[in-house]
């Protein structure tokens, strides 16, 4: 759930308590702040203050997307989800910018700090991620 998490944040509370344990919320980040509706907003509510209002609620995972990295090839952004995640204890999964598999090994470093997955789409696609070779390194 993206959007809806910032808009009605209740509704993510009452879709955890029907389905506990499958809920993500996604927050997408600009500079540190929510953006919202295919990221034509950026909000006053940092990704922060959003992750922690579901702390309590039964989110499964907060799916962190730094927006500037998405789709740029250019490796996640570990730094601000290692900050998120140390601030939380919901698991974080790293999102945007993940173009290969040392992008992937290096999110693992991080899975003490509560990074618990890495999430890449156009490198899989492209081929720059080869799937076997990714779940042999990071198993």
């Amino acid at each position: 759930l993206g959007t809806v998490a910032l808009r009605n944040p209740d509704f993510v509370t009452e879709a955890c308590a029907k389905w506990p344990g499958r809920i993500a919320v996604g927050i997408d980040a600009r500079d540190g702040y929510v953006a919202v509706e295919g990221w034509a907003e950026t909000s006053e509510v940092t990704a922060l203050e959003l992750a922690r209002k579901f702390e309590d609620c039964g989110v499964a995972a907060i799916i962190f997307t730094d927006i500037d990295r998405d789709g740029a090839m250019g490796g996640p952004n570990i730094e601000s989800t290692v900050a998120l995640a140390s601030e939380i204890s919901t698991p974080v999964i790293v999102s945007g910018g993940v173009s290969s598999l040392d992008d992937l090994i290096a999110v693992k470093k991080h899975t003490d700090a509560g990074i618990d997955g890495a999430i890449s789409g156009r490198a899989l696609y492209d081929g720059r991620i080869d799937l076997a070779e990714a779940i042999a390194a990071l198993s």
